[in-house]
């Protein structure tokens, strides 16, 4: 009875560990190599989940090894992992293999504007909410992202002996001071890891992206869903 334990939790660990070696197969792009310890490597910069669990993947790699290479018979392992190892490298595979859609780490509801809007009613999310973009939209859809950065730049060209009047001020106002700045649009069903990697592309042609619109299929001309910004990535890295 306890050898049949064991091997079922030898063939859980093998099952749970392909898993994982195929998704990185299929997801470390330009790999160049199929070995694991390598594309955990490469999936380093990219994916939160083998950052959290980079140490642990790299122990269950060597303890696959011994598990397949030292198999002497049919059903007999000399090395067995212990059920919380198999618990823990199930539930990684898992993640990996069902992953979160992006918009269930987007933020949400996103607040939208078109250039008629008075800023000072933006100033007020930015009050109660914390947000530093905003999506500015016309009749055909997405047009510019107003940031944190431009309100501040504007206030800096626009104050008068410490005051700065409001009242007529709109989004229009403050177009000309917009940077040039990258926005990505994906549909609502694409999975976390895909944001992970849009970030991923920016990052390696030092490129900063500013932030990931998520819509209903991932055109412009539909109004947001949810929004993605790096600091979401962060927080999904520590928290998750």
């Amino acid at each position: 009875m306890a050898k049949a334990l064991e091997t079922q939790l030898s063939e859980r660990f093998e099952v749970a560990f392909n898993q994982i070696h195929n998704w990185l197969q299929e997801n470390i792009k330009n790999a160049g190599t199929d070995r694991f310890a390598e594309l955990l490597r490469l999936g380093f910069p990219v994916h939160s989940i083998i950052r959290k669990h980079y140490h642990d993947l790299k122990i269950f790699g060597r303890l696959r090894n011994s598990i397949v290479h030292d198999k002497i018979e049919l059903g007999f392992y000399i090395a067995e992992p212990h059920t919380r190892v198999v618990s823990l490298i199930e539930n990684i595979a898992s993640k990996l293999v069902q992953p979160r859609e992006a918009l269930s780490i987007a933020t949400k509801p996103v607040f939208y504007y078109y250039e008629d809007a008075k800023l000072k009613d933006i100033l007020t999310v930015i009050n109660k909410r914390s947000y530093s973009i905003f999506p500015i939209y016309d009749g055909n859809g997405y047009k510019w992202p107003l940031t944190a950065d431009c309100i501040i730049k504007w206030f800096a060209e626009n104050m008068v002996e410490s005051v700065i009047q409001l009242e007529d001020v709109t989004v229009k106002d403050l177009f000309p001071l917009k940077r040039s700045t990258p926005i990505e649009f994906v549909r609502k069903n694409v999975d976390m890891f895909e944001i992970e990697e849009i970030f991923g592309e920016y990052h390696v042609k030092n490129q900063k992206l500013e932030a990931v619109i998520v819509t209903e299929t991932g055109k412009q001309s539909e109004k947001p869903l949810g929004i993605i910004t790096s600091w979401d990535l962060v927080e999904i890295d520590v928290l998750d």
